[in-house]
């Protein structure tokens, strides 16, 4: 601990290295997530009927690394306008592709700051090619996307 003894007697060694250290070390504490960062559940579409019925009733745009599927639903009072899916099939890649077109995505959805005048679920269904792309052509790919989704949805289609 910095040239400081640990009052704690309880001392661990690190696998073999020889070191001791602490067994009771305090890790820093997370600092509380802000509304604006995360990802709410009330954003997300999670039941697996969500994501058939926008595929099955809703319309597409289709972009160079993703699709998107979106269909107008009736919004309830207090839910969010925005409710959006991701679909990442074992097809794309592993575990760890997958979970990073996953993040990827999220985070231009995040920063899109998109909020739709009406209620929408969205579902986007990445390529292959979304990880080998800058991020910044992610995000100008998502964002163009959802001009196309609010677009739609003035004009009154459906």
């Amino acid at each position: 601990m910095h040239g400081q003894e640990c009052p704690c007697s309880r001392k661990i060694e690190f696998r073999g290295t020889g070191v001791l250290a602490c067994a009771t070390l305090k890790l820093k504490e997370s600092p509380q997530r802000s509304e604006n960062r995360g990802f709410p559940k009330s954003r997300r579409l999670l039941r697996h009927a969500d994501f058939e019925r926008v595929y099955k009733q809703g319309r597409r745009h289709f972009a160079t690394h993703m699709t998107a599927f979106y269909l107008r639903r009736e919004g309830e009072p207090g839910e969010s306008n925005l409710r959006i899916g991701f679909t990442v099939g074992k097809v794309l890649g592993g575990a760890v592709q997958r979970n990073r077109m996953k993040r990827r995505l999220r985070e231009a959805v995040r920063l899109s700051g998109f909020t739709p005048t009406v209620a929408v679920d969205v579902v986007i269904n990445p390529k292959r090619s979304l990880l080998s792309v800058d991020f910044r052509i992610v995000q100008s790919e998502l964002a163009k996307a959802f001009r196309v989704i609010e677009r739609s949805f003035e004009k009154g289609k459906h």
